[in-house]
């Protein structure tokens, strides 16, 4: 006699994963977010009609003295030029292989596993990817995937089809621990120190840690002084090239704005002739660092308002190509219901919008509540396709502004499945997720370029045993997180034409000669250097 247990109920979008035997009551922020118990506030601004009828780019320059400061002492730049990277934290261990992006044994993603291999991830053997018939099997992205995938359905869903063929991977076996803050996954410093920078701040984060994520940054690449800025929100954006009353004023148009620039630009030199005074009394030693701080300061916020003296023209909520706008459906990413519904489709708007355009250099999203095992099959696939609508609406996007685009997609270990059947709606007929399983554990990159599909040099990096688990010896990161986060920097670096330079810019890096340096590199270089080059 068969006795048939029933599954767990699945959960709402964003109710919080509880899991009352399974772990410890969540103490830590990382406890919080994975278990969705926490996560990334945000608002929807709106704006006055004469902020979208501006023009939010200023035709006048600084003046001479003041362009000499920004340019040489200040080192205030419009940005590095390099390729746009956004970093996709999924708290708490999320399905990233077999059931989405197929992986496989040495020969690539198609030199399939076993069946208890894919059962072990999440699949029946009737749902399990056949080469001979290509049952299961949608290559939309250049990377083989599972084609019921979730986290694929919300990518294609958010992306053109001219999108998607100009969109490849590479998925990388790579072990990580589970549930603890012991995973230095975060790659933004050493994007930074590869070249990535932008033109009003250097890395952004949609959360308030060191790394700007949920996973730490790898210790030894830290560098205070470019600590991620926090952007999760429209106000976030803005905020940040806001000169208060002085914008408005002189009134609106052009000359109004160019007289508040003349204003800033006085008030800039009358503080610095102040600060001359101010600095003679202070010990020789530390007189220069503080001018060039204070100077610089001053200088920075005259050249916002030379560059930006319209904030909203920042504001993803007003962005057409984002979301539809009142009165023009039909033209953004997001329909406005779905945008004002969903606070993690806003965060992602802000914080690509920021990077995508070259504002910011690099930036991290994190989404919350990827620690669903336990909770059947649907609560993890609901949760895995509104990633993916967000992975995709940040490739879709970079299409519209004709910018290639780097996107990795990583979490804190991983799970494994129990062979019983969610046959729910969203659950699909797919086993549900019983445990944490950190040998199951896999990261995404995927690469857009607006020249063609990025040509793939390999789309499998390390490889899994046939019974579904990392082979830790197959490359240097499949069970060193630290190195998986300097073979994504390689990577980067690669899609410049400057992985010669890597060992030069991380001189005690793990990864070996140029030989093996060479095997884990994914893709051919998509630009020279820099994006206009």
């Amino acid at each position: 006699m068969f006795i048939r247990k029933k599954g767990p109920r699945q959960l709402r979008l964003d109710e919080p994963i509880l899991h009352e035997s399974a772990h410890k009551r969540p103490v830590t922020r990382r406890d919080f977010i994975a278990q969705g118990l926490m996560t990334g506030p945000a608002i929807l601004a709106g704006q006055t009609l004469l902020g979208l009828m501006a023009n939010p780019r200023v035709a006048r320059a600084l003046s001479p003295d003041l362009e000499e400061l920004k340019s040489n002492l200040c080192n205030i730049t419009a940005g590095a030029g390099k390729i746009p990277f956004i970093a996709f934290d999924l708290a708490g261990g999320a399905s990233m292989v077999g059931s989405e992006a197929l992986i496989g044994g040495r020969g690539g993603p198609l030199d399939l596993l076993s069946t208890a291999g894919y059962a072990k991830l999440g699949l029946p053997g009737d749902m399990v990817p056949q080469t001979a018939t290509n049952d299961f099997i949608d290559q939309s992205l250049g990377l083989p995937w599972h084609s019921d995938g979730a986290m694929l359905r919300g990518i294609l869903e958010k992306t053109s089809p001219t999108t998607q063929a100009n969109t490849n991977g590479v998925v990388i076996a790579a072990r990580s621990e589970n549930d603890t803050g012991n995973n230095p996954h975060n790659p933004m410093y050493g994007i930074y120190k590869a070249g990535a920078d932008g033109q009003l701040l250097t890395l952004i984060g949609s959360r308030n840690t060191e790394s700007g994520g949920n996973s730490m940054a790898p210790a030894s690449m830290i560098d205070p002084s470019v600590r991620p800025t926090k952007v999760d929100r429209a106000s976030d954006v803005t905020g940040l090239v806001d000169t208060g009353e002085l914008g408005t004023l002189f009134g609106t148009g052009e000359q109004a704005r160019q007289d508040a620039v003349a204003v800033l630009e006085a008030m800039t030199r009358l503080s610095h002739r102040k600060a001359d005074r101010f600095l003679n009394s202070l010990p020789p030693d530390r007189q220069d660092e503080i001018d060039r701080l204070f100077r610089c300061g001053y200088v920075k916020a005259t050249y916002l308002a030379q560059e930006f003296s319209d904030p909203s023209a920042l504001n993803p909520d007003r962005d057409p190509l984002i979301v539809d706008q009142p009165g023009a459906p039909g033209t953004g990413i997001f329909t406005e219901a779905e945008y004002r519904a969903d606070e993690e489709f806003r965060k992602t708007a802000a914080v690509m919008k920021m990077v995508i355009n070259g504002y910011a250099g690099a930036g991290t999203i994190t989404m919350g509540g990827y620690d669903y095992h336990g909770q059947g099959r649907a609560t993890g696939e609901v949760r895995n396709l509104r990633a993916g609508r967000c992975i995709g609406a940040c490739l879709e996007y970079a299409a519209r502004r004709n910018k290639p685009v780097m996107i990795y997609i990583f979490s804190d270990g991983s799970l494994s499945a129990n062979g019983q059947v969610d046959n729910s709606v969203d659950g699909r007929g797919k086993f549900m997720w019983a445990s944490d399983n950190q040998s199951t554990a896999a990261s995404i990159l995927l690469v857009y370029s607006p020249q063609g599909r990025p040509e793939a040099l390999r789309q499998q990096i390390g490889w899994f045993t046939s019974d579904g688990s990392v082979d830790t010896t197959s490359h240097p990161g499949a069970n060193s997180v630290n190195l998986l986060v300097e073979l994504v920097i390689l990577n980067y670096m690669a899609l410049h034409g400057e992985a010669g330079q890597f060992p030069n810019r991380f001189p005690n890096h793990g990864l070996g000669n140029v030989q093996l340096r060479d095997s884990l590199i994914a893709f051919a270089p998509i630009v020279n250097g820099t994006i206009s080059s």
